[in-house]
């Protein structure tokens, strides 16, 4: 996770889901992004280790509003929220599970 922090808030409207109890990792895939497949498995996995985390997955191209206010140039580009659904990091690319874990830390 590149931990760069971006202001921003997402609700469960936005997200098709409900957010996490302390954390949410929203991940936004396109339907042949190889990488996508693999980031997928990465935060399924976190998401399963870490009570009150959430995994979300987005089609970005379903949802290209929500693609251009958040600014999404690549897939698979992954925010983690907390529990507010405040944005408190952003990474593109396939991460890490250490990495996802690290950033985890800045949202609970």
């Amino acid at each position: 996770m590149d931990g760069k922090t971006h202001a921003g808030r997402l609700d469960a409207a936005q997200l098709g889901a409900e957010l996490g109890d302390r954390a949410t990792l929203v991940q936004f895939s396109s339907a042949f992004c190889q990488p996508c497949r693999a980031t997928r498995r990465t935060l399924d996995e976190v998401a399963r280790m870490v009570d009150g985390v959430a995994h979300v997955e987005i089609d970005a191209e379903a949802h290209l509003t929500l693609v251009r206010e958040l600014d999404i140039s690549r897939t698979p580009t992954v925010l983690v929220l907390d529990a507010a659904g405040r944005i408190v990091r952003r990474a593109v690319g396939q991460p890490r599970t250490v990495d996802v874990v690290a950033a985890l830390g800045h949202a609970m």
